[in-house]
């Protein structure tokens, strides 16, 4: 146990601190989720504009889909964001499913 004395908003506090050895590191070092799949060549990438949690998949992989049409629901902050077709193509790949959390950036489907 070290002790510490830290200072918040003007009031100093004691606090001791145990070091943990070898749990900490094991949890730090836990691999995030891998990407998935790289996506076809020619494909139109469609991520994850902002985090959230995908609440429903309107389409389903080889389906046609045109320019604005909703590929997605994505709950974020409350509310529902629409996901919308950037292209007139085919669904190529799906990567995200529904009950999902996604972060920004993450992929969602490749249109072609």
């Amino acid at each position: 146990m070290k002790k510490y004395r830290v200072t918040v908003n003007g009031t100093a506090y004691e606090i001791e601190l145990e070091e943990l050895t070898g749990a900490a590191p094991a949890a730090a070092a836990a691999p995030a989720p891998a990407p998935a799949a790289a996506a076809p060549a020619g494909g139109e990438q469609v991520t994850s504009p902002m985090p959230g949690t995908i609440l429903d998949v309107k389409v389903s992989q080889g389906a046609s889909v045109k320019k604005g049409d909703v590929l997605m629901i994505l709950e974020a902050m409350k509310m529902e964001n629409e996901i919308m077709c950037p292209c007139d193509g085919k669904v190529a790949s799906i990567h995200a499913s529904k009950g999902a959390a996604v972060e920004s950036g993450t992929l969602l489907c490749v249109i072609q």
